[in-house]
């Protein structure tokens, strides 16, 4: 079910950013809308793994330099059937971690000194498993490309509104954009794509969850590990960027009421509610 509803998502996703080209600039907007995104996407695909590890200051380590973590990403990773992705950490305080890589061949896991100061064994295979689980599942990809797509549209609209500031409205008109429509989608559109993105990296949340429980082989070590990390998240602050915030296991800002809305991470109750009620099989 998660797969399917992230599958509508992204082509709900696709469609707004081309409906919303269209309504701005018509035809010429829709074709313009169409060949942003894949170039936006290009660039994802190949380079966002080394910017988001270069932006966090992630270090590459290798067997000799942290032998214990080392081993427990290998061991898990043959237990997932994946090949060995490159082991990261950073100098964070905030206990957290994530996956990037745009597939299992090249996958990386990146944790923070601060989450191998707090978590027990068990618990840090739990958060391990739920990043393999993020590179099996392909999420990492996924999720750059829909937060890509939500930054076209979010792009598109502040440029619909320079040109309506500078006159180039009636150009758009004579190409079958609709101004009032346009004006509409400028203010809604962003907002919309925003949601959606936000839904898409919810969704691969919860099926990441599941899939590091069955990898680690019991969901109450993962449980565990987020009880504390979402304790430690909001104890100690981390200089993160909202754009990558949905890579982390818990999300490194904080934030509650309406702000849920666009959380790129369930409710953590939710979260930990699911995996108790895998180790009960209910």
């Amino acid at each position: 079910m998660n797969g399917i509803k992230t599958m509508v998502l992204m082509v709900t996703l696709t469609l707004m950013l081309v409906f919303i080209g269209g309504l701005i600039g018509g035809r010429s907007g829709m074709t313009f809308a169409l060949v942003m995104a894949f170039g936006m996407n290009f660039v994802t695909y190949w380079f966002s793994d080394k910017i988001v590890l270069r932006m966090y200051g992630a270090r590459p380590v290798s067997e000799s330099e942290a032998p214990e973590l080392y081993s427990m990403v290998r061991r898990l990773a043959q237990r997932a059937e994946l090949p060995m992705p490159k082991v990261y950490i950073m100098d964070q305080d905030q206990p957290n971690a994530f996956a990037t890589g745009r597939n299992p061949n090249h996958g990386a896991v990146a944790v923070t000194t601060g989450i191998m100061r707090i978590l027990s064994r068990e618990e840090l295979e739990g958060v391990i498993s739920h990043e393999l689980a993020h590179i099996k599942h392909r999420d990492i990809l996924v999720s750059t490309v829909a937060a890509t797509i939500a930054g076209a549209i979010s792009y598109l609209a502040q440029m619909a509104q320079w040109a309506m500031i500078f006159g180039g409205r009636s150009d758009n008109e004579r190409e079958g954009g609709n101004p009032i429509a346009a004006l509409v989608m400028m203010i809604v559109g962003p907002i919309a794509a925003m949601m959606v993105q936000m839904a898409i990296s919810r969704s691969r949340e919860y099926g990441a969850d599941a899939g590091g429980a069955r990898i680690s082989g019991s969901p109450l070590y993962l449980a565990g590990a987020l009880r504390k990390l979402h304790i430690a998240s909001q104890k100690i602050p981390m200089d993160a960027n909202p754009a990558t915030s949905h890579m982390f296991i818990v999300n490194p800002l904080s934030g509650g009421g309406l702000l849920r809305l666009f959380s790129t991470h369930p409710p953590m109750e939710e979260r930990i509610s699911r995996l108790e009620s895998m180790r009960s099989g209910s």
